[in-house]
């Protein structure tokens, strides 16, 4: 029986995504490749490892208990192979990350320049997401997000300054609406709402002395970026709920006004979180290493 190292490695992919595509994607072939190899390894063991539909993959109960069994040994594999960077001048490997589209944009691309540049070995995979992704699940080192979404269980460290937000509309809107004086009076005005890919609306928040406020807007126009948010704003369509530093220069020009500004203070900015691993990537380490420098 002719069965090679690479055929398992497939295998534990596959079995861990439960998906051929997704599978595909990580080693960089199609998904008719992958099947096919698969396929291969199923014909030489004689036994049937997955279960396939047009809809699901799944294991079946042999292919469960290959993956108990081969599953650790990658691990301890990929673990021996990373400890070789103690020998190396510099770490090798890959991190990968998933990020909140304006967390990429505004704070983490100068970082990552910065620290590819330092080390050139490492590659940094960059998924730019604003769905809350369960980064343990998805096999993920680490993620961006603002502070105040951020999972209890998880640590992070910041990338980037304190944020404010603005609520942002054009002079021409104004003249037309009026200017809103408190948080509630939003309800009465046409907001562009930003609504997660989950569904999940995201809400306007608001602070002064002791007070805090959540406000469900409503508004013609829901979007799922930001920068889209923005653009609505200067075109006219309505307020905006936006982080200051992307409306700055519109605010400079006059081209957009801020309002409430006294009811939104500073929060803490962007930061990267992660699991509490007890064995971190080589790569992952000089990457938290270079941002605790950094800060």
């Amino acid at each position: 029986m002719s069965i090679k190292l690479v055929d398992f490695s497939y295998f534990v992919i596959v079995a861990k995504y439960r998906s051929f595509r997704q599978a595909a994607e990580e080693v960089g072939l199609t998904p008719s490749a992958v099947s096919h190899s698969i396929r291969q390894l199923e014909e030489r063991l004689k036994v049937r490892l997955f279960n396939r539909t047009t809809r699901s993959v799944s294991l079946t109960e042999a292919g469960r208990k290959l993956y108990e069994k081969v599953a650790p040994a990658f691990d301890d594999i990929s673990l021996t192979l990373d400890e070789l960077n103690l020998y190396r001048d510099t770490p090798m490997g890959i991190i990968r990350l998933n990020v909140v589209r304006q967390g990429g944009r505004l704070q983490l691309a100068p970082l990552i320049a910065d620290f590819t540049r330092q080390y050139p070995d490492i590659q940094v995979e960059v998924q730019m997401d604003d769905r809350l992704v369960d980064i343990v699940k998805a096999q993920l080192d680490a993620g961006v997000r603002l502070n105040r979404v951020l999972e209890k269980d998880m640590k992070a460290i910041p990338i980037g300054p304190p944020v404010r937000y603005a609520v942002v509309a054009t002079p021409g809107y104004f003249a037309l609406h009026g200017t809103p004086t408190e948080p509630q009076a939003l309800t009465e005005h046409h907001c562009i709402q930003f609504r997660y890919p989950s569904g999940k609306a995201f809400g306007w928040y608001f602070e002064q002395a002791e007070r805090r406020e959540e406000v469900v807007v409503k508004g013609p126009v829901v979007v799922d970026d930001l920068d889209i948010a923005l653009d609505m704003a200067l075109n006219g369509v309505g307020l905006a709920y936006v982080l200051r530093e992307m409306a700055e220069s519109h605010l400079k020009s006059g081209k957009l006004i801020s309002v409430l500004d006294d009811w939104l203070p500073e929060l803490p900015g962007f930061h990267l979180y992660f699991p509490n691993r007890k064995h971190p990537s080589a790569a992952f380490r000089a990457f938290l290493d270079f941002l605790k420098a950094r800060n």
